[in-house]
């Protein structure tokens, strides 16, 4: 930490609440833990549950528990799988939803330094099977309700099950968490050579996910660079809604642990039931993706007024463009309490936009937070000026190492590529205008479908909305629209179109517009455009 940031950086953590007094005798007992551990998953956990080990940690459809019963149980869990082979370097591939067995698998995988798969429990059968062949884990971790989806996985020599309809029912064809750790031993295990490493994979909208690796120990700068853009606190209440194995979710998942968060989890995503757990828990945080917003925004208005949701501090959101608004709608409610932070699996966070952001612009991805630079390049590398369209390159601790097939992302600099173009305006404020191998050249002119996209999302009679490249005899390419109308709403492919016509340039209104039902998306709300056509 310079000099320079040393006020700012005293100002976030006092604010954030890490400060407090605490007991003596626990705070050394949380130092030795961390000692012990590093700061990672489980160096988090070990130390947090010496300053708290009666505090609620997890809440899910199982029940509860605190910082030290899931202390003892990773214990035991960790020693089981030790006891079945898998240590340090070790690959284990997890499938699970938002429950106690994800936490407690992350955990314990991080006691042992293996390195964890976190498969996405949105792909299909061959995309799974694929990233397994690629991979070579050692075991393999999952919730029973993927067991078919799976298929036999004969090569992976040990299965445990993480998450069982009815956890009391005997003869399950493989072993499950609760009885590894029913096995295992409670006390501490030696701790590995080296922290463990969390591979998150990239989200597959346009092939085959590709695993990118991240140590659990990154150091201090990008926590605190989290807390002093996004007022997170000691103690806080947060419901989790974004899935655990996307870098949305299993971030949250880390500062909570370090935080000393309760973490209230649910395995399938509803709207109702968010709002329900908001009041039940009175929560201070809600971590979602941008589209759960949206669907909780289209509950009727007296559901909606059912829950008590005043508690809500802040509402942080990741893992895809906010839909046209959502920003707007959720404030006129809920008041100034979300965060959008733009960012990718590979590069960690670019920016994060703020409550008084969004009112400047709802469509903005705000600043970057501290340790974190942001230039926009052209194609031969020199920076664009204020205004203009750029590559969007950043530099920070979160840079991913490289795929686990081998490749990794363009690097000029020290600066990694995010794979987005944008443009900076004079307040340093970034605006995310598309990805950068999706622009098309249509009659000589370069076109972002991203811009035709905002403008119809506005529209008040389309509900959904994804534009595509497609080739063209005449012009090389032209644009695609694939667009849901409101329930009741009088939509056509000639309105479409004019609406394009009376606000872009003519080049970039779709000459093909397809009215369909749903528009494909995965877990995070990213269009998954290589289902369309």
């Amino acid at each position: 930490m310079s000099l320079r940031d040393a006020p700012k950086v005293l100002r976030t953590v006092a604010r954030s609440g890490l400060l407090h007094p605490r007991d003596p005798r626990r705070l050394v007992g949380s130092g030795l833990a961390l000692r012990r551990w590093g700061p990672s998953l489980a160096g988090g956990l070990a130390a947090t549950a010496a300053l708290g080990p009666d505090d609620l940690f997890v809440v899910d459809e199982r029940g509860t528990l605190t910082r030290l019963e899931v202390h003892r149980r990773t214990n035991a869990l960790a020693d089981a799988l030790a006891r079945r082979g898998i240590g340090p370097g070790d690959v284990v591939a997890v499938l699970a939803r938002n429950h106690r067995g994800f936490v407690e698998v992350a955990v314990a995988l991080g006691k042992l330094g293996a390195r964890a798969l976190y498969l996405n429990t949105g792909f299909a059968g061959p995309q799974l099977r694929e990233v397994l062949a690629r991979d070579a884990p050692v075991a393999l971790i999952h919730d029973e309700e993927f067991t078919e989806l799976l298929g036999e996985a004969e090569d992976i020599p040990t299965r445990v099950l993480a998450w069982t309809e009815d956890p009391a029912a005997a003869g399950h064809p493989v072993p499950t968490v609760e009885e590894l750790i029913a096995a295992g031993s409670p006390d501490d295990p030696p701790p590995p050579p080296s922290a463990g490493h969390a591979i998150i994979l990239t989200s597959g909208t346009t092939g085959t996910p590709k695993g990118a690796p991240r140590e659990q120990e990154t150091g201090t700068r990008p926590g605190i660079a989290m807390l002093e853009r996004i007022p997170y606190r000691q103690g806080d209440v947060t419901v989790v809604a974004a899935p655990l194995f996307h870098s949305w979710g299993f971030g949250n998942l880390a500062l909570g642990v370090a935080m000393g968060a309760t973490l209230v989890l649910r395995r399938h995503f509803d709207p109702e039931a968010v709002l329900a757990d908001v009041a039940r828990h009175r929560a201070d945080v809600l971590v979602a993706v941008p589209v759960m917003l949206q669907r909780i925004l289209e509950l009727p208005p007296e559901v909606r007024r059912r829950y008590d949701t005043s508690s809500l501090r802040i509402v942080p959101l990741s893992g895809s463009s906010i839909p046209a608004g959502v920003v707007e709608r959720w404030t006129a409610e809920l008041g100034d309490t979300l965060y959008n932070l733009y960012g990718s699996t590979e590069v960690g966070w670019v920016s994060i936009a703020t409550p008084e952001d969004l009112r400047h612009d709802p469509t903005t991805a705000g600043r970057p937070p501290m340790y974190t630079d942001v230039r926009l390049l052209d194609e031969r590398g020199a920076e664009v000026p204020t205004g203009a369209t750029g590559r969007i390159f950043v530099r920070s601790a979160l840079l991913f190492g490289g795929y686990t097939d081998g490749r990794t992302k363009e690097v000029v600099d020290g600066f990694m590529s995010t794979g987005d173009v944008g443009r900076l305006d004079a307040d340093g404020r970034l605006y995310v205008e598309g990805r950068d191998d999706e622009m098309i050249v249509s009659g000589g002119e370069n076109v972002f479908p991203r811009e035709v996209e905002d403008l119809l999302s506005h529209h008040p009679d389309v509900a959904d909305v994804a534009v595509i490249g497609v080739d063209d005899d005449e012009f090389g390419q032209r644009l695609k629209a694939f667009v849901v109308a409101r329930p009741g709403a009088e939509l056509d492919a000639d309105a479409v179109r004019d609406h394009v016509r009376a606000n872009l340039a003519r080049f970039k209104v779709p000459r093909d517009v397809e009215l369909v039902d749903e528009i494909p998306r995965n877990a995070t709300g990213k269009i998954l455009k290589r289902h369309l056509s």
